[in-house]
Order: structure tokens, then C-alpha cells, then sequence
């Protein structure tokens, strides 16, 4: 059935997805251990935005925390 092929290519496409992130986490992870071995420090800002009545408080999404996690980097800042 046509369809069921297309959900099949729906179902690659995802897992390639899911793989592509997960790869690139891993590197992420790898490059600031290379930086950390070397002596220096990492860090991470997050800027946001403004509205009309001041800053606007700016909040971690899960998928946020779940990468500074895979980084070693701790949200929570514990």
C-alpha cells in the first residue's frame, strides 16, 4: 500500500533525525571535554528577548536542559 510506504520513508526519515542529533550531541559533548583537557573554560549565555514592559524572563525548555546535559554543562546550575 502506498501508504504504509510512506509512514515506512516517515519512519526513516525520523530515525535518521534521531540519529543525526544524537551524533551531534556526542560531538558537542567531545569538543568541550577537548576544551576543558586544554586548560580552558566553557561556557554558555542565553540572551532574551525584550518586551515593552522590561526583560522577559527567559525559561529552559526540556529539550534545552537534555542538551546542556549531554554536554556536561548542569541547567540547574548545582
Amino acid at each position: 500500500m502506498a501508504t504504509e510506504r510512506h509512514v515506512e520513508t516517515l519512519i526513516k526519515k525520523l530515525l535518521q533525525a534521531i540519529e543525526v542529533s544524537l551524533a551531534a550531541a556526542e560531538a558537542a559533548r567531545e569538543a568541550v571535554q577537548e576544551i576543558l583537557r586544554r586548560g580552558a573554560e566553557t561556557g554558555i549565555f542565553f540572551a532574551g528577548t525584550k518586551n515593552g514592559a522590561g526583560d522577559t524572563p527567559m525559561e529552559l525548555t526540556a529539550q534545552d536542559r537534555e542538551f546542556l546535559r549531554a554536554v556536561s554543562i548542569r541547567p540547574d546550575g548545582r
